[in-house]
């Protein structure tokens, strides 16, 4: 049901938590936004929500997740708590009839994701996926190109992401919670060649290398099938911080200097063949908040659907199982 008088022109935001990408970059991303407003943020411990109400000027705090929820004066939810409980409270969210904006990856597995899609249907509220790059110039502009047939034929992507955090005590490496390096950055290359390709790959392999102590994944590499056509990256959660993505054809090629970590304090810029195309300054959250704001005051689809980020757990899912069988796995 949706809960917005279509005269509105902005959607009231409630956060669910404090966790560092909401604080440090969502919020004060969506803020800016014409068509946002956050309205209130919850935590577990009130405390916490009051001091990051007080430090980005939110009006209401609570100490529940439960009492955010119940606000009648709340149109939407940004969900980023950690990846177990992204579709349970995704879920309890829409239930209370809130249009979601939950983080990646959407859930645990492929499987998961359905309840979602079905608490959306039941629910008729607006649910997506929180893949800010989808919604980024310089990966619009990376498309257009793919599709003008400037490159040819698109035949390869290549790239790598990774950071170093060993900390035991961090979500992301606690292997029960969904911690590992392809849930929290394997999903944008897959998600990424699945935009270009403008299809879904049908088989993959890989390599996975999991830390001996917390268990998550750490390394991994993977070919995706695209038939024709192949991605292939590496992602670590315990290497040297870099980011880079190849987009080739049989004419031509495309490289995307700063892929998923844009910055919002200076332009961006891709590398087609031998020119140089530069962006403006822009706060991609901004953008995700205002394109997803839009979408529930417009009643028109959002930038990711259940159902893409369904497809997209599912090459997830494929990978990580490939990485146990020493196989090619079919998605």
């Amino acid at each position: 049901m949706y809960n917005l008088v279509m005269s509105k022109s902005k959607v009231r935001w409630g956060i669910l938590g404090v966790a560092n990408i909401a604080v440090k970059k969502v919020i004060p991303g969506m803020q800016t936004a014409p068509s946002a407003e956050i309205a209130a943020i919850a935590s577990r411990d009130l405390s916490k929500a009051q001091a990051a109400a007080a430090k980005l000027g939110i009006p209401a705090a609570y100490g529940s997740y439960e009492d955010l929820l119940a606000d009648p004066n709340i149109d939407a939810i940004y969900n980023p708590l950690p990846n177990h409980l992204h579709v349970p409270w995704s879920v309890k969210a829409a239930d209370a009839g809130k249009h979601v904006l939950c983080e990646k990856p959407i859930a645990m597995d492929a499987a998961e994701a359905q309840i979602l899609i079905d608490a959306r249907d039941r629910n008729r509220v607006q649910i997506g996926e929180a893949f800010m790059v989808r919604v980024h110039p310089q990966w619009l502009r990376a498309r257009e190109i793919v599709r003008s047939g400037a490159l040819g034929e698109l035949r390869a992507i290549t790239g790598v992401f990774s950071y170093f955090n060993n900390d035991p005590a961090n979500v992301r490496n606690q292997a029960d919670i969904g911690g590992g390096g392809m849930l929290d950055i394997g999903c944008y290359p897959i998600t990424m060649s699945r935009f270009l390709f403008g299809r879904e790959p049908v088989r993959v392999a890989a390599l996975v290398d999991r830390d001996p102590q917390m268990h998550i994944d750490r390394l991994a590499s993977a070919i995706l099938d695209f038939a024709p056509g192949q991605s292939s990256f590496t992602v670590s959660t315990q290497l040297v911080p870099y980011q880079r993505m190849q987009i080739m054809g049989t004419k031509g090629r495309v490289e995307i200097e700063i892929p998923y970590n844009a910055p919002a304090d200076r332009p961006t810029r891709i590398f087609v063949d031998s020119n140089v195309e530069e962006f403006p300054t822009v706060d991609q959250y901004m953008l995700q908040g205002e394109a997803f704001s839009r979408a529930i005051l417009d009643r028109t689809e959002v930038a990711v659907t259940l159902e893409d980020a369904q497809r997209n757990m599912r090459v997830i899912d494929a990978v990580l199982k490939a990485g146990h069988t020493h196989t090619w796995e079919n998605v």
